[in-house]
């Protein structure tokens, strides 16, 4: 029982983070709009990298499995 508890603490706090940084992704990525329109091309620029940014941490957030499954030989 006790695992399972600490599982959706971790799943909660997961879906926080992901939640997290594509707010912040969107936020970055109408900011940059905003620059990029007033004709500030390289302050649009570097936000739409931060926002791409957000976006890759909030795919990667949460817990990850790697090479859980060994290949045959």
């Amino acid at each position: 029982m006790t695992l399972t508890l600490t599982k959706s603490k971790q799943s909660e706090a997961a879906a926080q983070q992901r939640q997290d940084h594509e707010s912040a992704a969107q936020a970055l990525f109408i900011k940059a709009r905003h620059c990029a329109e007033d004709g500030r091309i390289n302050e649009a620029g570097s936000l739409i990298l931060q926002a791409l940014g957000h976006e890759r941490r909030a795919g990667s957030a949460g817990p990850q499995v790697l090479q859980l499954i060994k290949p045959r030989s």
